[in-house]
């Protein structure tokens, strides 16, 4: 009786220890800049976003519409393509395109608004 309520107990002690190292390698991205603290520059390209990227990208998530999505693009190590995200690597991917993306071209004042708001994220 005894070696079996230990046992139990060692059970439900492995699965709590596992749970705990589970949750500890999970991290939450950091959330999105609210836009009430948005500078002009941001809304701006919050406004570029909607117009070319939301069809395809949501910006608040990870979570894939026909693009994957950008919560945190531009604080995480690698972007979805494994490249790190820098404003140049985000440039060359929003004006040629990548994968199945095909590019935009825009104004290079409506690009710096887009990464000021991709920063935001």
């Amino acid at each position: 009786m005894l070696s079996r309520s230990l046992s139990v107990s060692l059970a439900v002690l492995t699965c709590v220890a596992g749970l705990a190292i589970g949750l500890a390698g999970c991290r939450s991205l950091p959330p999105s800049k609210p836009a009430s603290e948005w500078t002009p520059e941001e809304a701006r390209g919050a406004q570029v976003y909607q117009q070319d990227c939301a069809r395809c990208h949501y910006p608040t998530t990870t979570q894939g519409l026909h693009g994957p999505g950008l919560q945190a693009i531009t604080k995480i190590k690698a972007m979805p393509s494994g490249a790190p995200p820098t404003d140049e690597r985000m440039t060359v991917a929003i004006l040629h395109g990548h994968g199945t993306m095909p590019g935009t071209a825009i104004p290079d004042d409506q690009l710096n608004d887009l990464l000021a708001y991709l920063h935001t994220l």
